[in-house]
């Protein structure tokens, strides 16, 4: 029997394990599994995609003697699934294989698993362990958990901010009505790593006129997101790199427009909130994580309402002395890192 430091240590590569294919599992988790025989790790396995085989099947097939199974080990991430879905279940294949333990980080909350997995894997008589590295476990698929626990997609803000708090100058200090960019290229980069990894990328009105951004993913290699815009008075011209339909895009307006291939417009009445709306749309959809770019009104928004769970913040040591403000906010770094040319904090809501 391992000791809880040893377990701990197994656990750590399941999550490690699992990190691989950030932002490639959506819908489901990322999950990590590792096997161990008598204290020496024999097998491997981490989800790849949607549709493909589990970290456990992938780990169970990576043990080149099968028959060691029974005498073995075997640590995931999270609890095992219970159901059918586009693979069968999990806890059945572990009891087929006859482990003698089972090591699990979280409890699944989901409705189809929720402690199913481990209540068949116990009643198959195998010894279950529970909550090891449980809080590390949950952090790695905040995203999973936040959707089907608060029925919303996990929500990161992220904007970009001088040292005496402006994200912009103002319309008359600049030479042409673009946003200045205040990080350098080390940021952009690292900005799109963030973009690859989460399923859906929004801005406001002012944003998108100004800046005409793309909000894909390229200079880095990675899917790009779904990319929305609030629009509510129809502001943002036909030739915006958002309206190019090259990517999946939603903009949500009361102006009345035709949707078409890659460009659905979703119309907001005078009585709706626009935030609710787009949240709501957004669970619909099946949306898990949504990265929010900006502009300072937008942002806002949703830290008025209290609606955010993450917060990256770029601070460099320029000053404009005047401009447009960066979003107020309060909070306390968990993360304090030198990117490029800026200081990154991330911040999460402990109040949400």
């Amino acid at each position: 029997m391992a000791n809880r430091q040893e377990d701990e240590q197994y656990m750590q590569r399941c999550i490690e394990l699992a990190r691989t294919a950030a932002g490639k599992t959506y819908p489901n988790p990322m999950v990590g599994s590792v096997i161990v025989h008598n204290g020496v790790v024999i097998g491997e396995g981490f989800h790849h995609k949607a549709g493909e085989p589990h970290a456990e099947v992938n780990a169970i097939r990576s043990v080149k003697n099968q028959e060691l199974l029974s005498e073995s080990t075997i640590y995931v991430c999270l609890e095992p699934c219970s159901h059918y879905g586009k693979t069968p279940p999990c806890a059945d294949l572990i009891i087929s294989k006859h482990f003698k333990r089972v090591v699990v980080g979280c409890i699944d909350t989901f409705s189809k698993v929720s402690g199913r997995g481990i209540e068949k894997i116990k009643n198959a008589g195998i010894d279950v362990t529970t909550g090891i590295l449980e809080q590390e476990s949950r952090f790695l698929n905040r995203r999973f958990f936040t959707f089907h626990e608060k029925k919303r997609p996990y929500i990161i803000l992220k904007w970009a901010q001088t040292a005496d708090g402006f994200i912009d100058k103002l319309p008359e200090q600049k030479n042409s009505p673009c946003g200045v960019r205040i990080t350098d290229e080390n940021c952009q980069k690292l900005v799109h790593q963030w973009r690859a990894e989460e399923q859906a990328i929004l801005v406001g009105t002012t944003t998108a006129v100004c800046d005409n951004p793309s909000l894909t993913t390229r200079l880095v290699s990675g899917n790009n997101p779904l990319r929305i815009a609030w629009d509510i008075h129809g502001k943002i011209p036909a030739d915006s790199h958002l309206k190019d339909t090259k990517t999946p895009t939603v903009i949500f307006t009361n102006s009345k427009n035709s949707s078409c291939k890659n460009l659905e417009y979703v119309f907001v009445s005078a009585h709706e909130i626009l935030l609710t709306k787009t949240l709501e749309y957004l669970y619909e959809q099946g949306i898990q994580s949504l990265i929010v770019e900006g502009g300072t009104k937008t942002l806002q928004t949703f830290i008025n309402a209290g609606i955010w769970d993450e917060a990256r913040v770029f601070t460099t040591k320029e000053t404009f002395g005047s401009g447009i403000g960066a979003p107020k906010i309060p909070y306390t770094a968990s993360t304090k890192t030198t990117i490029g040319n800026a200081l990154l904090e991330i911040a999460y809501n402990e109040e949400k």
